[in-house]
């Protein structure tokens, strides 16, 4: 009888940057070792449950290094950006820990599974390499991995046409704690953020950039839409953060409120302090905030695509948010307590079915024995 296996996870970012695949990395050694198995979880700063290594960090010496390196063809060797530093310097120091004594190696860092991927193609470390797509790599990084997680259907089915013959692809989604995201005290949770009690609170949970997340035409749209509702903004720093959020107080005053950098151990109560929830991004690889707020009983406005529909189910608002005046329409259906209410029953009953922590978990380990037992790389 095969042994189970030794899961070892990792993540570059975890414990010193907030984004989707740090809080993945966290949440998913989180519920493997709940669920009995024999997990470690690796981090490039101190975190909470994890092996802290060594890295260059892409905040700091990292991004000097990337800058000098660019110039010389520093990305044919894992150096052509300060997060690609990161990942590489960490990957050395991950494949020390675990070249022996582990199984499988489970990650959402592209650079960090090539280099592992390459060791064990070569026979210098033993654990066989499971890369989920959560970053949108394209094609050139994903037929690299005998095994690849897609996060949705939609993936999985686009992949499969142009796939290696042997690689084995899971599509697998992402998942969430419904105990510890659910609807709870809102007055309670509004006072530890010094929020009004009685105004209508609009929240969005992302990177505070213009860039893909966009958040400008979020204030932008807001501004537009006549309310007395706040606007709360919640996600990691970035290099415009505070050129929008001096936007953001100059088109709104105080109808807005910036909460960069928030320690996710806070999360769970922002989402309570909220009313609905906007992600006016239009498209991401998943969106664990989509679940984050679907699974506190908050309504979504997301932009309409297949995928999104997928992840949020009948608790959303869906609107094209390429055409003119659709993202302000959506958030004027958020507006109304009426609209409000059976969207959030609905979010939550749809995220305990398909994406609760128990129900993919099971995915997750029943992927682990498969791998176990397969070949190891493509051939």
């Amino acid at each position: 009888m095969t042994s189970s296996p030794r899961i070892a996870v990792a993540c570059s970012g975890l414990g010193h940057i907030q984004r989707g695949i740090e809080s993945w990395a966290a949440d998913l050694a989180r519920a493997l070792r709940r669920a009995g198995a024999d997990v470690t979880l690796f981090a490039g700063a101190p975190a909470e449950g994890a092996i802290a290594l060594p890295a260059l960090r892409r905040t700091g010496t990292a991004a000097a290094l990337a800058g000098g390196l660019r110039h010389l063809g520093g990305w044919r060797y894992g150096m052509g950006s300060a997060y690609d530093v990161e990942q590489t310097s960490f990957a050395f120091n991950l494949w020390r820990h675990i070249r022996r004594r582990f199984d499988i190696l489970h990650v959402q860092d592209p650079m960090i599974a090539i280099w592992l991927d390459r060791a064990h193609r070569a026979g210098l470390s033993r654990p066989k390499v499971i890369y989920a797509n959560g970053t949108g790599e394209g094609a050139s990084v994903m037929r690299r991995f005998s095994f690849l997680q897609v996060l949705t259907q939609t993936a999985a089915d686009d992949w499969m046409p142009q796939k290696p013959a042997a690689q084995m692809v899971f599509a697998i989604p992402n998942f969430i704690d419904t105990t510890r995201f659910q609807p709870g005290d809102r007055t309670a949770a509004r006072q530890r953020f010094g929020l009004s009690p009685g105004q209508t609170i609009i929240l969005c949970c992302a990177a505070i950039r213009r860039f893909h997340k966009r958040i400008d035409s979020l204030i932008q749209a807001f501004a537009a839409v006549p309310s007395d509702a706040m606007l709360v903004i919640a996600g990691g720093r970035e290099a415009d953060t505070d050129e929008l959020i001096a936007e953001g107080n100059a088109a709104l005053g105080e109808r807005i409120r910036f909460l960069p950098d928030l320690p996710r151990d806070l999360m769970p109560d922002l989402y309570r302090a909220a009313d609905a929830f906007v992600l006016p991004s239009r498209h991401e690889m998943f969106g664990i905030v989509l679940l984050e707020a679907l699974a506190t009983g908050l309504p979504v406005l997301c932009n309409d695509t297949p995928d999104f529909r997928a992840i949020v189910g009948r608790g959303g608002v869906y609107r094209d948010f390429g055409a003119d005046g659709e993202l302000a329409a959506g958030l004027s259906c958020l507006l109304d307590p009426a609209a409000r209410a059976p969207l959030a029953a609905a979010g939550r009953i749809h995220v305990e079915q398909h994406f609760a922590e128990t129900v993919v978990t099971g995915a997750v380990t029943a992927m682990y024995r498969t791998i176990q037992a397969a070949p190891s790389y493509v051939q």
